[in-house]
């Protein structure tokens, strides 16, 4: 949840789209509680998958790292503080519409963990990411807490969480939601961005936070929205937000003569008297001066611009006169007042405002779970693939071969990765595969890969054989039987393209072109010469083919026309009579009903109007 009142429209105007490569090789924290309940109750809610927790986190941790080429770091939730404990409890029973008048408050030390089935769903997780080779941290008591810290003193550039409290933890880079497989980009929000837009600081957002609830305090001070809040924290700088409002708490309201704003004001209202008394106005023209006087000649402001005598005041009219200068900022002055005070009275009548406890949770800069001294464990390791496999056998009943091809992707990525950084000599992939050549370049979601063919260093048994999907076949036909899924849920990877090409066998993956130059430069290189010389010969056939074919009308001038269809499928008995009439001496060799079935298709093209049941007989003769 985070901040309450809708406080996400409040930074909608200043979060910014990220693209497809924003992600690649920065480390991220996700808030994995987050993460598996928002999606787990998306798929839930069509019931299309066994175990969708775990289902989540394979897939997206793939795609997460893989695709976006980014380096994750897991974090979890630790023991809810008292106020978090008492708040989800008073959240279930409001949504249940039970009488809160009678809640227990929740003792301080006693532990209020999650439900056990969440919590079970969270540990098996934790299992497969750990055989997954991520690393995994547990947070003293908010996930996005310790996602904040470590975005905050620069150990991951991002966290991944819809926790708009985030910020008020210090984060400065939040992604608010993403998918790995969408080809629109992702919300982002900087709190830099953040700051010049709104003017406010994390103090001030921890002050808005106060005021219209939070993951602590559900109902913050009733009557006060996200709007009001931000105006009324707007009037004071960070340095000075939390002492005011812990003053206003008291009952304390004549600071408010402190704020910058007010003291301008109140000079202006109480530096001179005369501002008080309001000098005759005409009520012809509006300007200072009696009625009786400008009908005889007009008045000062109306002789400024020409008129003999003065001039009816139009619809809406207003004196921009001196006086009357100070007497409409005199009543917007008492309006502020009133406006000030009424909210410090809502404020006043809530009992220990501000709650010191939450204001410190919310500040401080130390949620980590383990000692400093023992260093921070951010290692991204290989994945265990046989234990892999028998765990997910066991939790899913996938096949073997289906989760080795799902991770194909993540196992390519961390193969040229360590090529990239010469920490592997060129051992086989999945001792397996070993890299062979780049096929042709690709384009995936407006940019640019490298199909990559691997190919199989051990040799295939026998005249085993194997089916190969065409491109429009479904992605989930290798899905064991009994189960339907969406990719656009699910995220799963893309399944790698198999290619048999003269008995070696090849897999297809898409990679980074950047991540490839850097494993394999030479290969690349070759591949981009082989590129550019079929490139420049195939200009040349075309420039050739163009002038020799200039004259001809029957063939297609244009690649840019789209052909018709009979272009594509053209009649093969026009072809065979084509064929017949080219070389007769071949139709002299064939039977001697050739001539009759010749002379019947061309009366056939001649006579359109013969009957139905003639042409039938004619064409299969």
């Amino acid at each position: 949840m985070g901040v309450g009142g809708h406080f996400w429209d409040l930074l909608k105007p200043y979060g910014r789209t990220e693209d497809f490569d924003f992600l690649r090789d920065k480390k991220v924290a996700v808030d994995l509680s987050f993460w598996t309940v928002q999606h787990e109750t998306a798929i839930k809610k069509r019931g299309i998958a066994r175990n969708p927790h775990l289902r989540i986190a394979f897939f997206r941790t793939i795609n997460l790292f893989s695709k976006l080429g980014a380096f994750p770091v897991f974090v979890l939730d630790g023991v809810p503080s008292r106020l978090k404990a008492q708040a989800r409890i008073a959240r279930f029973l409001q949504a249940t519409g039970i009488d809160l008048s009678g809640l227990p408050v929740a003792e301080e030390g006693v532990p209020i963990e999650r439900n056990r089935a969440f919590t079970r769903c969270i540990q098996e997780c934790v299992e497969l990411l750990e055989l997954l080779g991520m690393p995994i941290l547990r947070a003293r008591c908010e996930a996005e807490a310790l996602c904040a810290q470590l975005n905050s003193e620069g150990h991951v550039d991002a966290c991944i969480t819809a926790d708009s409290d985030a910020f008020l933890y210090g984060a400065k880079c939040v992604i608010k939601c993403l998918r790995s497989n969408s080809k629109e980009p992702f919300e982002c929000y900087h709190m830099s961005e953040i700051e010049a837009g709104l003017g406010l600081k994390r103090k001030q957002l921890v002050a808005i936070s106060l005021l219209v609830g939070n993951d602590h305090d559900l109902q913050g001070v009733p009557g006060i929205g996200v709007d009001t809040a931000l105006r009324f924290v707007q009037l004071f700088p960070e340095d000075e937000i939390l002492n005011r409002l812990c003053e206003v708490g008291k009952g304390d309201v004549l600071f408010l003569r402190g704020s910058p704003k007010a003291v301008v004001d109140c000079n202006i209202a109480t530096g001179d008297e005369s501002a008080k008394t309001r000098s005759p106005h005409c009520s012809h023209c509006g300007h200072p001066g009696s009625k009786r006087a400008h009908l005889k000649d007009a008045c000062t402001h109306c002789n400024v611009y020409g008129y003999e005598k003065c001039m009816q005041k139009p619809v809406g009219f207003k004196c921009e006169c001196f006086i009357c200068d100070k007497d409409r900022r005199s009543k917007q002055l008492k309006r502020h007042e009133n406006w000030q005070i009424k909210i410090c009275k809502k404020i006043a009548a809530e009992q220990n405002f501000p709650n010191d406890e939450i204001i410190e949770m919310y500040l401080s800069e130390n949620h980590w779970s383990f000692s400093e001294n023992d260093g921070l464990p951010l290692f991204w390791g290989s994945p265990r693939i046989e234990a892999l496999v028998d765990f997910l056998a066991y939790h899913q009943h996938w096949e073997p071969s289906y989760i080795r091809q799902r991770m194909l992707p993540m196992l390519s990525t961390i193969f040229l990765r360590e090529m990239a950084s010469k920490t592997k000599d060129g051992l086989l992939l999945c001792d397996q595969y070993e890299f062979h050549s780049i096929q042709r370049v690709k384009i995936r979601y407006g940019h640019q890969f490298y199909l990559v063919k691997w190919k199989r260093a051990i040799p295939s048994m026998g005249n085993v054989t194997y089916t190969i999907p065409n491109e429009e076949s479904d992605s989930h036909q290798s899905e064991p039987l009994g189960v339907m899924e969406s990719a656009d849920v699910l995220d799963e990877p893309d399944v790698p393209e198999i290619l048999v090409d003269d008995g070696c066998w090849f897999l297809l993956t898409d990679e980074n072109m950047e991540l490839v130059q850097a494993a394999f430069p030479k290969e690349v290189d070759r591949f981009l010469l082989e590129k550019e010389l079929k490139e420049s010969k195939s200009k040349g056939k075309k420039s050739r083919n163009k002038a020799g074919n200039g004259d001809r009308s029957g063939s297609p001038k244009s690649n840019g026309i789209q052909l018709s269809i009979t272009e594509f499928y053209r009649s093969s008995k026009v072809l065979v009579q084509a064929t017949n009439e080219e070389d007769p001496a071949k139709n002299s060799e064939n039977s001697g009903e050739a001539p009759m079935r010749k002379s019947k298709k061309r009366v056939t093209r001649s006579s359109p109007n013969l009957p139905k049941s003639v042409r039938k007989r004619l064409l299969f003769h």
